[in-house]
């Protein structure tokens, strides 16, 4: 045991003689939430192999299919797109979209959820009293409002340490049917949590991404392992019990939008799942910067096209 595994044993047992499980309890009822213990766990996060002892849950845990949807927290436009259309369309078909509050693929998964009128459930890496990241209080807030869920199994003080994560993820994959890897890194969380989904029993799908980029590592190699395919909705529910939600809905955004321009489209097909800038988009479409500057505008009146990070424009998350 190395120094570092001996100071946090040490700081573990002060923590845990320090811990005043009356006063604990007293805080969650006066913020609304309570502690579950394992009987009380939906069936099928009681039925893993290592359940929580304890589950502290602000908000809603009905009896519903839940689909989990995890990926990097720095993404590609196409994969924020992905994210946003799988969890909403899962939304609108009645299913729980679960994930882990992370910035990224989570907080766009709990979003579209929400924004598709549907119910989320958010666990997290830190106790109820120190959530993490601070900047989705408000989203945290929003999703219990909407009949969703804020869960752990860490005290109310426990701060996001990083050994948190992967016991977090397990919970993840753990409440859902099904865990959705849209976007990650060799290595990354969404590995972590694929691997603990298949652990469990549980079914695994991916989003393909282009074969080059490194936030394709963990999708592409799940794929070549024997990960089912996630594209749509439909992909989604065929591997969930007979049942388990509503056909995929008719998208009105499907398609090119009936009053592009000819060379609108054109440069919506040229932008395809990539972020381009405006000299790969002039060398790509043959026009000269000024009137792609013009078309680029346009399309950002219609909300079609957003200028992201590197100076370069992609397709709208929608």
């Amino acid at each position: 045991m190395g120094w570092n595994d001996a100071e946090r044993v040490r700081a573990a047992r002060a923590r845990a003689l320090a811990f005043d499980g009356e006063r604990e309890l007293e805080r969650v009822e006066a913020m609304g939430a309570r502690v579950l213990d394992c009987d009380e766990l939906p069936d099928l996060l009681r039925s893993i192999i290592d359940p929580p002892t304890a589950l502290y849950a602000l908000g809603e845990l009905a009896p519903r299919h839940a689909v989990a949807v995890v990926g990097s927290r720095g993404p590609t436009p196409y994969g924020l797109r992905m994210a946003r259309r799988l969890a909403g369309d899962a939304a609108a078909a009645g299913l729980v979209v679960v994930s882990g509050l992370a910035r990224g693929i989570d907080a766009a998964a709990h979003r579209a959820a929400l924004d598709a009128g549907g119910t989320t459930w958010a666990v997290i890496g830190s106790g109820l009293g120190c959530l993490y990241p601070p900047e989705h209080a408000d989203l945290a807030r929003e999703l219990v409002a909407a009949g969703g869920a804020l869960l752990t199994e860490m005290p109310l003080d426990m701060a996001p340490l990083p050994d948190n994560f992967p016991r977090r993820n397990r919970l993840v994959s753990g409440l859902a049917w099904a865990t959705v890897v849209v976007e990650g890194r060799h290595r990354s969380g969404s590995g972590v949590t694929a691997k603990q989904a298949l652990e469990q029993g549980r079914e695994v799908l991916a989003v393909p991404g282009p074969a080059d980029s490194p936030l394709s590592e963990v999708p592409l190699r799940l794929l070549a392992g024997g990960a089912g395919l996630a594209r749509n909705l439909d992909d989604i529910l065929a591997v969930l019990p007979p049942g388990a939600g509503r056909p995929a809905p008719t998208r009105p955004d499907e398609g090119s939008p009936p009053d592009l321009e000819d060379e609108e489209g054109r440069i919506l097909s040229l932008l395809g799942s990539d972020a381009l800038s405006l000299d790969e988009l002039a060398r790509a479409s043959g026009l000269d910067t000024a009137r792609l500057s013009s078309i680029m505008f346009g399309l950002e009146l219609k909300s079609l096209v957003v200028f992201v990070p590197g100076q370069r424009y992609a397709q709208k998350t929608r």
